[in-house]
């Protein structure tokens, strides 16, 4: 079991180095947006939920949450760790392949995007590679310039034997810079 542990962690540093800032992308900047993201790896289609009842940002450009600043020189953050309870997706299901080299659950490198005027979301792929339904809990790291900025725990509904989820997870406003978001599986260990 310590194992497939080592081997899920190894697996997150791996593709969060390979992340980087370039995954800090503003894809909802342009009018042809439409709030469509698709799944690489099973070619769904949907439209992640957004909570936009408290994404509220102050559109006058003379606002001080909206003046040019130096992303490093920030230093807000959100203190402690904020829970929450995201609506996953179903996108469909994968062979179940888990045991000695593969874990139970994987996640993928979460895509980092700005809704404009609300907040910064990771989009992030849950996959339960066991014949056993799992409770799946992932952490996620939203920083700046390797400064925390939020954490977020998530408790994931239950995803059935060789699931994959699909779901949006609601970091900081738009007004406090993010470069990267790092997601780590906390359980099922």
């Amino acid at each position: 079991m310590k194992a497939s542990r080592f081997a899920a962690v190894a697996a997150s540093v791996a593709a969060l180095a390979l992340a980087g800032s370039a995954l800090a992308q503003n894809l909802a900047a342009g009018t042809e947006y439409s709030g469509h993201i698709t799944d690489t790896r099973t070619g769904k289609v949907w439209t992640p939920n957004l909570d936009s009842l408290d994404a509220y940002q102050p559109t006058d450009p003379n606002h001080p949450v909206n003046r040019e600043f130096n992303p490093r020189d920030q230093r807000a953050s959100i203190p402690g760790m904020v829970e929450l309870h995201p609506r996953a997706e179903l996108m469909g299901t994968v062979p179940i392949t888990a045991g000695p080299t593969v874990p139970i659950m994987t996640i993928d490198t979460p895509s980092l995007q700005a809704v404009p005027g609300k907040r910064w979301i990771a989009i992030l792929y849950v996959t339960n590679n066991s014949g056993a339904t799992i409770n799946p809990i992932v952490d996620c790291h939203f920083t700046n310039h390797g400064q925390k900025v939020e954490s977020v725990r998530l408790i994931v509904p239950p995803a059935g034997p060789g699931e994959r989820l699909g779901m949006a997870v609601r970091g900081p406003r738009v007004d406090m810079f993010v470069d990267t978001v790092a997601c780590l599986p906390m359980a099922p260990t």
